[in-house]
């Protein structure tokens, strides 16, 4: 995989198809690759370049604190790494948190926003679910055991688990295949999940965006829906029924239909 130095660190990460640049930006504690089911449709229309964040996948693991805007202005450096001055954004769970302060911070950067399962400020319920895996992982000493036992009952629904076995350990066999991410890195990359708040920025976000959540998420579950769509002036949400937080797997490809439609409709707007 190609790297880049942005931001003072050496980033990794995946391009792939033709078009008008399309930037993923991955979910906590995961790598460039969790879009796989994506890239292989995205890619018909638009030059997909996948990134791992700081401290994941292949992308440098650097001392002090991560924060949700730290990591979005890796991602803008990277981008003027790599020559591009404008591209759609798209971002799951902590990717969202990422995307919103990229949007935010660099608004000429972003043609469209695509918030996937995104929260604008870090709640109880989400402090003591992403304080639970820190513990799990650090009891571990494995953050893929404490995605796989842990995180993943908050990402699919029951009927998922239920109806497909084989499916679930695709997903199991996935995770395990990746690159790990040290407990460490993990307790940085979380400790940005736990400080974000992006609430007083979001009125600065300009870009036509498209905000999805999963009917039965109870993690980032529609109960931020209001609060994004009045403080982002040109949004709109979709939900996705039978999926939880995680509906790029729990519902590939309705998820990619949808998502792609917004996309089209933002095309053509690189200048």
């Amino acid at each position: 995989m190609p790297k880049i130095k942005a931001n003072g660190i050496m980033m990794n990460y995946d391009q792939q198809g033709e078009g008008e640049p399309l930037i993923l930006i991955p979910f906590l504690a995961a790598d460039h690759a969790c879009y796989a089911f994506q890239v292989a449709e995205y890619a018909k229309h638009f030059t997909c370049v996948s990134l791992d964040l700081r401290g994941t996948g292949e992308t440098e693991e650097t001392d002090g604190a991560y924060t949700t805007e730290v990591l979005a202005d890796d991602v803008a450096q990277f981008m003027r790494a790599l020559g591009i001055p404008k591209a759609h954004v798209t971002g799951l769970s902590l990717g969202a948190g990422v995307g919103m302060w990229l949007a935010a911070k660099y608004p000429d950067t972003v043609l469209s926003l695509s918030l996937h399962s995104p929260w604008p400020r870090t709640d109880g319920l989400i402090r003591a679910v992403v304080e639970g895996f820190q513990k799990i992982a650090q009891a571990f000493g494995s953050v893929q055991e404490m995605i796989i036992s842990s995180l993943f009952p908050w990402c699919f629904t029951p009927e998922l688990y239920d109806a497909r076995p084989e499916y679930m350990r695709t997903l199991v066999d996935f995770v395990r295949s990746r690159p790990a991410p040290s407990v460490a890195s993990f307790m940085q990359q979380s400790n940005a999940v736990l400080a974000h708040d992006a609430e007083s920025q979001l009125t600065r976000i300009v870009a036509p965006t498209l905000i999805t959540f999963g009917r039965q998420d109870m993690l980032t579950s529609t109960r931020f829906a209001d609060r994004l769509t009045a403080g982002i002036r040109d949004s709109e949400v979709q939900i996705f029924d039978g999926c939880a937080h995680a509906s790029i797997y729990e519902k590939v490809e309705e998820f990619n239909e949808r998502t792609l439609h917004f996309l089209q409709r933002c095309m053509n707007r690189v200048g």
